[in-house]
């Protein structure tokens, strides 16, 4: 029976959040697939590579993820590990990652083939806007994903741990919207669900003031002038933003 295809969701550990400059430590992975059923599950059992990030590793990263130096010293560099990892061709639909402007920083367009992503963190501001936090853990923690291992979800800041808890975010994700429309937002800025700042912290964006509002449209947060935009166009007629709530429906 061939192989189903397949979205394959990353996590990397690194030596800083700057490439060329910070190396990649760490790659872990898990896949997920469209089952015969027409339900997305977790496929296979994934797995991690250590990466010889070719310089030394800051105490303040290794105090998040504690990978020493002499755990990747005799380790491939990341242009041997990288490809193979990234690209399983031909069974790739995309590549995903929870916030993954950092992982396309390292895995870039030549190592990924070209691949589309999809962001879980920001797929979830859309699909979960209740979450009190959308970190993967907070997510994790929050939503309970069913048949998710605790053990095997930890520890948290290790590359397979992550990706395998991000896949049960993105499993979940799929079976309430498809994967086109899961690129599309992911392709976007985040569109957040209340203010994070300010007087307003905390107040749903249609809660806020005109002024207030209007204060956002200049922010150096892209996510934040994206999130005053929408609300601002929708306000001027440009219709719902986001996943319909209940009242309005009945509207």
């Amino acid at each position: 029976m061939a192989s189903p295809s397949i979205i394959r969701v990353i996590d990397l550990e690194t030596t800083g959040d700057a490439p060329p400059q910070h190396g990649v430590l760490e790659i872990g992975w898990q896949d997920v697939a469209l089952g015969a059923d027409g339900r997305w599950e977790l496929y296979g059992e994934g797995g991690s590579r250590m990466v010889n990030p070719g310089r030394p590793i800051p105490p303040i990263t290794q105090a998040i993820h504690h990978i020493l130096d002499e755990q990747v010293a005799d380790a491939p560099y990341w242009i041997d590990v990288a490809r193979p990892v990234l690209d399983p061709y031909p069974r790739r639909l995309a590549l995903a990652a929870h916030r993954a402007d950092f992982e396309q920083q390292f895995c870039t367009p030549t190592l990924t083939h070209g691949a589309d992503w999809i962001c879980t963190w920001k797929c979830a501001l859309r699909l979960w806007p209740d979450s009190p936090s959308f970190s993967n853990q907070v997510l994790r923690y929050w939503r309970k994903p069913e048949r998710l291992v605790h053990e095997r979800g930890l520890p948290a800041h290790r590359a397979f741990p992550d990706a395998y808890v991000t896949a049960h975010h993105l499993r979940d994700m799929l079976n309430e919207a498809s994967v086109a429309q899961l690129i599309e937002w992911s392709n976007q800025p985040g569109l957040l669900p209340r203010v994070r700042y300010g007087p307003d912290r905390g107040k749903e964006w249609s809660e806020i003031a005109e002024d207030s509002l209007a204060g956002f449209l200049t922010d150096r947060d892209p996510d934040i002038r994206f999130t005053a935009e929408t609300e601002l166009a929708r306000r001027r007629g440009g219709g719902a933003v986001g996943r319909a709530n209940m009242q309005g429906l009945l509207l």
